[in-house]
């Protein structure tokens, strides 16, 4: 290939990376702290001496790595440390998204990586719950319990996942607390797809029911042992369900492949 032809690429790039890096000595220099906005384009352009083209270029890419944060119509901001912990968490597991939720097989995946999570979340959430976060885990377990049949599973999935956030964020813990919320979207998949096999039926749902209950009340009693044990029983009790669900929806698919059987008259 004529790499003259890739050159204004190459170019382009040259030119935003060294932008990117003007903007970053400019956010250090004046000491810009999270939430503060840069000047405006037209001035940044100026101050710079670049196109406005490379500046939006540059922006992007900062923005891209959780550095900055544009808003359409509204500026450029230094961005808030949680949305840059976030975004360094988010941004790996994007490409993987398809997988979860094309192969159901995935989610035992999610399942065993919430078991390491929400024990732990739902131990210090219980050493550490404040009043307010109590009222707000009591709120998202309200709200889960009136989500039920009403046939809506995605806002079905939502309440479900907000309760266990809720007692992720009353763990206090910043890293547990921002790999649970990078997780969302995977733990938002997960609970689609099991909620459309567990909550359908009066033989699981009760059960489920009862264990967040027990999550919960283990919470607000303070009892870290009881909220661990409560988390991982849930968990456990998901992860057998759905494999004998998928084991009985195997089992009937292969007998429908039998050929039917005939007598002669």
């Amino acid at each position: 290939m004529d790499d003259s032809v890739n050159a204004p690429r190459r170019e382009t790039q040259r030119v935003s990376d060294r932008v990117a890096a003007q903007l970053r000595a400019l956010v250090e220099e004046r000491q810009l702290q999270a939430g503060d906005r840069l000047p405006a384009e037209r001035t940044l352009a100026v101050q710079l001496g670049v196109s406005r083209t490379a500046l939006r270029e540059a922006i992007a890419q900062l923005s891209s790595h959780g550095l900055l944060s544009a808003r359409v119509g509204g500026g450029t901001y230094v961005a808030e440390p949680a949305a840059r912990a976030r975004q360094a968490i988010d941004e790996p597991l994007a490409p993987y998204l398809p997988l979860f939720q094309g192969d159901p097989e995935y989610r035992f995946d999610v399942l065993e990586i919430r078991h390491a999570l929400e024990g732990a979340a739902a131990w210090h959430a219980a050493l550490r719950a404040t009043a307010e976060d109590r009222e707000r885990i009591a709120r998202a377990f309200a709200t889960m319990m009136d989500a039920h049949g009403k046939d809506d599973p995605a806002g079905e999935a939502s309440a479900d996942a907000d309760f266990h956030l809720s007692i992720a964020e009353a763990s206090h813990n910043l890293v547990l607390l921002q790999v649970m919320r990078g997780l969302f979207d995977l733990l938002q998949t997960n609970i689609s797809q099991s909620r459309e096999r567990l909550y359908t039926s009066p033989r699981t749902f009760s059960p489920l029911s009862d264990q967040h209950r027990e999550m919960m009340d283990a919470v607000l009693a303070g009892d870290p042992a009881r909220a661990r044990a409560a988390a991982l029983a849930h968990l456990e009790f998901v992860h057998t369900t759905l494999r004998t669900l998928d084991e009985n929806e195997a089992r009937r698919a292969r007998a429908s492949r039998l050929p039917s059987s005939t007598v002669d008259p």
